[in-house]
């Protein structure tokens, strides 16, 4: 593997530790959760934030590393939320981005970052077609 330039893999116990993917969450969310924008959503929806970070671990650890630890469904919670802006999303991958630039291992951020696209792409185009199915679908620009 070409830790200059990784490439996309499917989910593998050697591309990233557990403890990477818990400082992942945790990093992610205290940066969330002081954002202007994002922090009063995440505040105002999650209640138990200990039970968040274990479901959100669970969730990273089956896209990265395979495990089948994670039980949920994501798309109905999203969808569920009032107000939602494709700038709320673009934010989110950029904190997202942020995060994982910060890792020091490549391979886990260009994975993760190709992962969090994709996802926040189909939870905003769910979440259109949901709301405002009249209304043509706009995508996120990836920024």
């Amino acid at each position: 593997m070409n830790m200059s330039h990784p490439e996309f893999t499917a989910p593998n116990p050697d591309l990233c530790t557990e403890e990477e993917i818990s400082r992942l969450v945790h990093a992610f969310y205290a940066r969330a959760r002081k954002d202007p924008s994002l922090g009063p959503i995440f505040e105002a929806h999650v209640t138990d934030w200990d039970a968040h970070f274990v479901q959100m671990i669970n969730f990273w650890s089956m896209k990265l590393r395979g495990t089948s630890r994670f039980r949920g469904a994501p798309m109905p919670k999203h969808v569920a939320l009032p107000g939602l802006t494709p700038e709320l999303f673009e934010r989110w991958l950029q904190l997202f981005h942020q995060t994982t630039s910060e890792m020091g291992n490549p391979v886990l951020q260009f994975n993760a970052d190709t992962l969090a696209f994709h996802i926040g792409g189909r939870l905003w185009l769910r979440y259109q077609m949901e709301r405002y199915p009249d209304r043509q679908l706009v995508e996120l620009s990836g920024a």
